[in-house]
């Protein structure tokens, strides 16, 4: 009321609405149930404003804030703002919660250099926004956590795929997002609008103030009441403003400093004067109060906007041309004038624009001239001061050199930048760089620049796409590149051509396109000379074994390995020991099929390589590949668990979740059911949210078959619908769902004539054992054993199968010693069959369920052959599977004893594995039987036959369920039984073990 005004004391005049909506998405994620919001508008309109808001609200809530700014400098580093946030949470002192983080915190540390745990980690950006995902909400565990990035509308592309990651991902999270976005034209308008229609954000669109609203505004600028401020002064400054706050604010300072707005006497009033006849702009404004501060004044506020909205006053000092004490005076009038602030972000030494639109009006004052003058001043001041261009400088010198006119100049710098943004895995911001390079060039083919520096911006720019996944728009680029190349000098630089299109194989292998990638590997074949040595067709080798592993011809994984083993000597010719590394893991990849002890022994020259040149992520595939065949031979998992946690330990978050799938698949096998689903469900969410699709699909299978392995086919179906709904049915893991899926449940439910046709259709798909990806499906174990049950397999046919590699695996090799101990038998060798059982029981001694299903299976053929103690086998067997609650086996098993003539005791307790409205109903143990085997809509004797019941029998429990269930026919009780059994009342599968509960050994 003394005349100065009060800044920002009326932020949010007319926001209440928005306010509202912001605080409900703060306690919504205090409470675990976390959202985004996108606030939106033009210039001016409030929105950083609104952010601030938030951050009061929520600090005053007691939750956790993390806020970064994106910059006008645009997108020279990638992740920017939210590299801002973390630092400042970093300065802070305190640690990240490495207990919560786990392999995310080293990722991490390519953003905070003091969480790094050196060397590489997983480089994906989706694993990135974990990370922040995973931290962010480690931050919120207490109270919530508020993330807020201010000016999206600058970001760069890596930090737009975060914020898009994190929007689709916080429902669940104790995290809010919120993001201010101008609403011009931008690819963060286009991501704001595209997430807002998928349901992920709730868009907050600020729009102009009205009248009204502009009065309590203009009061509170004021600092005096709304009732005693004369409406004539607020009805001018809503005429000239609009109803944008920021202009309306800049138009009252205006008012005072022109002497039309006089203060005293305990208010404010205009002073009668002629209005003026041009209408009154932002950008005239702002020039009177930058005139107001004398020529000095304006000229380092000229300067000060070439820079951008952020500047130091080194910089400033150097290119100004000012006295010191001037442009000392000229800063400290503009600081009073309130068009800059001390640059809290930087420190001492910088100051900032107060508002983006005061930056954009002074550059608007700018004659062409006086830019390019003052652009070639200041790139000149930049290199000087701060040698290199590190961070952000580099991007600022190259927009300066092209508004200086010097397209030379600013196309290196561009180029650099982009390289920068590459090695520093932001494919994203490379490209939006190149773009921008290119387009300053314009359409002519190497001019002004020079045929070199045009064709590095194009060759990074393949580079970016080819690792950003943009294969398509790569291809094009390279077409673009040989065109000029082939116009320029045919034959010119192949070798640089040929790495181009080896970038593009691998991004085929990425992408999952197989075959466009072995047509890039064809083309860059066909520029190599006759003559070339290993060291020129290494990475071609490489590639193209990758590739072909996905192949379905015929010898395809022995040709991998052929390819793999000439790139090693290749690459040592190259001395390349990353690729060295590649090669080795590929061959022992490959040669898993034929010899496990060959497999193990270039996974350790991987190890060894990786651990002498500190390669980090390589170390963690040695340690897989031996820990993942250490389990196949022989059911160990002590080096599995290793290789685990040190994917964990050092950040390779993709190689930690296939080795979780695998050790999932142990559990399972062990009948440790409680472990594999706490590994399952564990993991499931995340590698979707990673795009982690393989995994993803083994995880379901995983599902499916602790379903199997309990009997429970209504829950093995559910699983393996979402399995197939994820792309597994043609997938590599299909084979492993049907084989320890699906024929294992037929077996549990002594369904043998669907067993049979399962057993077929797994090995009509099996290929050569060194072909197989996948070597547990069956045709080398449980499938032998059937067949030679039924006669379908001889001597022969198991001496060849069990040769191979395959066939000596711990969990294959149970069943082949059944199988061998049934032709012994049958071929009147009591001791060796005995022998060959006793063999067999201790392969199986890990899997109590293969174990005691294998004894099932093969008393019969004892009983029938007259060799071992098959009474006792088969009692034994009944036992623990009564115990397990699998009816159908513990029948069978107490039938065939019944048919040899042994007394066995009756199983009638049980009542309370039955779901209690079934149990209301009035059913039996034994009507609870035939009620969950209808699912299938089987017959009669069907039914007889797997409860090893008479059909007269079930005839009579199938009329009492329809009695009891009142469902009138047959077609209505098996269409009920379905739907109970699928449902939550009837899903639980009483009689089975506890969660938590492992089968009884």
């Amino acid at each position: 009321m003394s005349g100065q005004l009060r800044m920002r004391a009326a932020d949010l005049v007319g926001r209440d609405a928005e306010l509202a909506v912001v605080a409900a998405t703060l306690r919504d994620a205090a409470g675990g149930r976390g959202g985004t919001v996108f606030v939106t508008g033009e210039p001016g309109i409030g929105k950083t404003r609104l952010a601030a808001g938030a951050l009061e609200l929520a600090r005053g809530a007691g939750m956790a804030v993390l806020r970064g700014r994106c910059t006008t400098v645009g997108p020279a580093v990638p992740f920017r703002p939210l590299t801002e946030a973390l630092l400042a949470l970093a300065r802070t002192g305190e640690a990240p919660p490495a207990e919560v983080l786990g392999p995310y915190l080293p990722v991490l540390g390519r953003l905070v250099p003091e969480w790094s745990t050196g060397g590489d980690c997983d480089d994906s950006p989706v694993v990135l926004a974990e990370a922040v995902l995973r931290l962010a909400s480690a931050r919120g565990r207490a109270h919530g956590c508020l993330l807020v990035v201010d000016d999206l509308q600058d970001a760069d592309p890596e930090t737009l795929a975060v914020m898009e990651y994190l929007a689709a991902n916080l429902a669940g999270q104790p995290v809010a997002l919120l993001a201010t976005v101008r609403s011009t034209p931008s690819a963060a308008r286009e991501l704001t609008e595209a997430v807002a229609r998928r349901g992920e954000a709730v868009p907050l669109p600020l729009g102009r103030l009205g009248a009204a609203e502009v009065h309590a505004f203009t009061a509170g600028c004021l600092g005096v009441p709304a009732d005693a401020l004369p409406r004539e002064v607020s009805a001018e400054v809503f005429a000239d403003s609009h109803g944008i706050p920021f202009v309306a604010e800049e138009l009252v300072r205006a008012m005072i400093a022109a002497g039309r707005l006089a203060g005293g006497g305990g208010g404010w009033r205009l002073v009668p004067s002629e209005r003026p006849s041009v209408p009154v702009t932002l950008v005239r404004v702002v020039a009177e109060r930058a005139g107001r501060l004398g020529p000095g004044g304006v000229r380092a506020l000229s300067v000060a906007a070439v820079l951008g909205r952020a500047f130091p006053l080194s910089v400033l000092r150097q290119c100004a041309g000012l006295p010191e004490e001037t442009l000392l005076g000229a800063v400290r009038a503009a600081l009073a004038e309130g068009l800059l602030q001390p640059d809290e972000e930087h420190g001492h030494g910088w100051y900032a624009f107060a508002h983006p639109l005061a930056e954009e009006a002074l550059l608007s004052l700018l004659g062409p001239a006086d830019r390019t003058e003052l652009s070639a001043l200041a790139a000149e001041a930049v290199a000087e001061l701060y040698p290199g261009l590190p961070g952000t400088w580099c991007l600022l010198a190259a927009r300066l050199r092209r508004h200086a006119g010097e397209p030379g100049a600013a196309a290196g710098h561009y180029l650099e930048v982009a390289r920068r943004a590459l090695a520093g895995s932001g494919p994203g911001t490379a490209i939006t760089v190149v773009d921008e390079a290119l387009a300053m060039l314009g359409d002519a083919p190497f001019a002004p620049v020079g045929a070199g520096v045009h064709r590095s911006l194009l060759e990074t720019l393949l580079l970016a796409l080819a690792d950003d996944g943009r294969f398509d728009r790569a291809v094009g680029v390279a077409d673009r590149l040989r065109r000029a190349d082939l116009a320029a000098a045919p034959g010119a630089d192949a070798a640089r051509r040929v790495e181009l299109h080896v970038r593009l194989a691998w991004a085929a292998e990425v992408a999952g396109r197989w075959q466009e990638g072995l047509a890039q590997v064809a083309e860059a074949r066909a520029l190599l000379p006759p003559d070339a040595g290993g060291a020129e067709t290494a990475g071609i080798d490489a590639v193209e074994a990758y590739l072909t592993v996905s192949d379905t011809r015929p010898g395809h994984i022995a040709h991998s390995a052929r390819l793999a083993r000439r790139a090693i000597e290749g690459a040592w010719q190259r001395e390349d020991p990353a690729l060295a590394c590649q090669a080795w893991y590929a061959v022992g990849a490959a040669g898993r099929g034929r010899s496990l002890a060959a497999s193990d022994r270039c996974f350790r020259e991987t190890l060894r390589i990786a651990t002498a040149h500190e390669l980090n992520g390589w170390r963690a595939h040695g340690l897989w590949g031996l820990g993942g065949n250490a389990w196949l031979a022989e059911a160990e998992t002590d080096a599995l668990t290793y290789a685990w946690h040190e994917a964990l330990r050092t950040g390779c978050v993709s190689l930690a979740h296939n080795a979780g799938a695998l050790l999932a698949l142990d559990a399972a096998l062990r009948a440790d059911f409680a472990r594999a689903e706490q590994l399952v469900d564990g993991a499931l969410d995340e590698t979707r949210r990673l795009k982690l699709a393989s995994v993803t699909r083994y995880l379901l299978m995983v599902r499916a078959v602790v379903a199997a392995h309990r009997g429970r086919r209504t829950g093995m179906r559910a699983a393996l619908a979402e399995f197939r709904a994820d792309g597994g049915e043609r997938s590599m893991e299909a084979p492993l769902a049907r084989g320890l899926g699906e024929l294992f449940c037929a077996l549990l439910e002594e369904d043998r004539p669907r067993a049979t046709r399962l057993a077929a259709s797994v090995t009509a798909v099996a290929r050569a054992d060194e072909e197989e990806f996948f070597h547990l499906t069956g045709p080398h174990g449980l499938v032998l054993l059937l067949d030679v049950l039924d006669g379908r397999a001889g001597r022969a046919e198991w001496e060849r199968i069990t040769a191979g590699q395959a066939g000596r695996l711990r969990w294959n090799r149970q069943f082949g010693r059944l199988a061998l101990a049934v032709l012994e038998g049958r071929e009147g060798r009591a001791e060796r069959a005995e022998a060959a059982t006793r063999e067999a029981w201790a392969d199986a001694e890990p899997f109590p369920v293969a174990r005691w299903l294998g004894t099932r299976l093969v008393a019969e053929a004892a009983l029938a052959d007259g060799w071992g103690e098959p009474r006792r086998w088969l009692a034994e067997a009944e036992e623990f599977f009564h115990r397990a609650g699998v009816i159908a086996v513990a029948g069978a098993c107490r039938s065939l004893l019944r048919g040899v003539g042994v007394v066995v005791r009756q199983r009638r307790a049980g009542t309370d594995r039955i779901p209690e409205p079934l149990r209301a109903m009035g059913l039996t143990t034994r009507e609870y039987d035939v009620f969950r085997l209808l699912v299938d809509r089987p017959g009669n004797k069907a039914l007889a036959a797997r409860l090893h019941l008479s059909a007269r029998t079930v005839e009579k429990h199938v009329a009492s369920l329809l009695s009891k269930t009142g469902t009138g026919d047959r077609h209505r009780l098996c269409e009920f039984a379905a739907d109970f059994l699928s449902s939550p009342a009837g899903s639980g599968e009483r009689g089975q073990p506890a969660d938590g509960e492992a089968v009884p050994p």
